[in-house]
């Protein structure tokens, strides 16, 4: 395999994740100086999975219907234009308007790239190029606050922001040096009408009935990252006001879970043709919860280290194997309907379940909620491995492609 063109793109992926850290630090300070305010913050973190719930009612019909190149460098300048304009807004209400469409942009470029990745890497090359993904995400979530931190000290949070804006026009120039992948033919250009949707939503549900273990898988995991949104809503409060460390030990102990992403990802760019499918996403799915439940119950930076380091460790092993085996199993040309599809659902569920372990953690104790929902997650993790482990359904983690 030419890896000329993958490696462009992870370039692109780096440089419009670093960007993405540097944004979205700078807005929170932006928000907090402007409001002075947590919770007008706070609901900038909500603003993401509405903005996905939104989109992912019609976007998938779009997706699979446009030219995937095309869309992406069309989102990546009209997110850097909206992003340029954030700093000259005073208006909260029109600094969240803006905030939204910008996610709205992002939901639909996740999905758009998910399906141009599928097409430019060969199948027997996917796991490997999912962990260098992973790596290169991971290192963003070092690197991109290390960015933010510097450019705080020598100018202010409004510089940031137009620095994530220059990164997105970047990322827009190296996409156009990619191979256009989808042919003429497989461009449709029509209405995205009511019916329309109405008719992709029928396709998918009978391929969904049609693959019952591929979807249960899908749906599987939306819970596992349901779960991680939940639980890491409590993550700063659990660590700063239980664990009583500060803002710079609190830093640190980031760090080190960036460290653990990278390490997980390397281990599986390393080992990509001795691990199986079935395998990464079955230790993912125990181990993370577990690296939780030592974090819940930790009463020293070294015992919380630990945790993070191994539930974000983990973590990469159940990202790359199920986004490996999600790329094998589900047709390029329903995957954006597919994946939108499918994703409201865990958009609902995220919302859901942020609101009820912040009421609960309100109302009782940060660490038994911390610590309860960790459990629960452990068990959803034993399911999930009893499921992909499943000898019967050997089949689906040799890499065949549905078609």
């Amino acid at each position: 395999m030419n890896w000329k063109a993958p490696l462009l793109l992870l370039v692109g992926i780096g440089i419009s994740n670093i960007g993405a850290w540097i944004y979205l630090l700078a807005l929170n300070l932006m928000v907090l100086a402007k409001t002075g305010s947590p919770l007008a913050v706070a609901i900038l973190y909500i603003l993401i999975p509405v903005a996905t719930l939104v989109t992912d009612v019609w976007a998938g019909s779009l997706i699979d219907r446009l030219n995937k190149r095309t869309l992406m460098i069309t989102l990546d300048n009209i997110r850097a234009c909206l992003i340029f304009c954030l700093p000259f807004v005073d208006s909260l209400f029109y600094i969240y308007a803006l905030v939204f469409l910008i996610n709205m942009g992002s939901s639909i470029f996740g999905s758009t790239s998910l399906v141009y990745m599928t097409k430019l890497v060969p199948k027997e090359n996917r796991q490997r190029f999912n962990s260098l993904r992973n790596f290169i995400q991971s290192s963003g979530f070092i690197i991109g606050p290390s960015i933010a931190g510097l450019l705080f000290v020598v100018s202010t949070p409004q510089i940031a922001i137009f620095v994530n804006a220059i990164a997105l026009f970047l990322s827009a120039l190296v996409i156009v040096l990619l191979p256009n992948l989808d042919r003429e033919r497989d461009v449709i250009y029509t209405r995205i009408t009511s019916k329309v949707i109405k008719e992709d939503w029928k396709l998918v549900i009978s391929f969904g009935r049609k693959h019952t273990h591929v979807t249960w898988v899908y749906i599987l995991f939306g819970g596992f990252g349901i779960f991680l949104a939940g639980i890491d809503s409590l993550e700063a409060a659990f660590a700063t006001t239980v664990l009583l460390f500060s803002e710079s030990t609190y830093g640190f102990l980031v760090g080190i879970a960036g460290l653990g992403m990278v390490a997980g990802s390397l281990l599986n760019a390393w080992f990509a043709k001795r691990l199986k499918m079935n395998d990464l996403m079955g230790f993912g799915a125990i181990i993370t919860p577990i690296g939780y439940l030592i974090f819940a119950f930790s009463n020293s930076f070294i015992a919380a280290s630990i945790g993070v380091f191994l539930l974000t460790f983990a973590m990469t092993f159940a990202h790359v194997g199920f986004l490996t085996f999600y790329q094998n199993h589900i047709p390029v040309s329903i995957m954006g309907r597919f994946t939108n599809l499918v994703g409201m659902i865990e958009a609902v569920g995220t919302i859901v379940m942020i609101i009820l372990i912040g009421l609960f953690a309100e109302c009782l104790a940060i660490r038994p909620i911390y610590i309860v929902s960790s459990t629960l997650f452990l068990l959803l993790g034993f399911y999930i491995y009893k499921v992909v482990m499943n000898k019967e359904k050997e089949r689906f983690y040799k890499e065949e492609i549905i078609v």
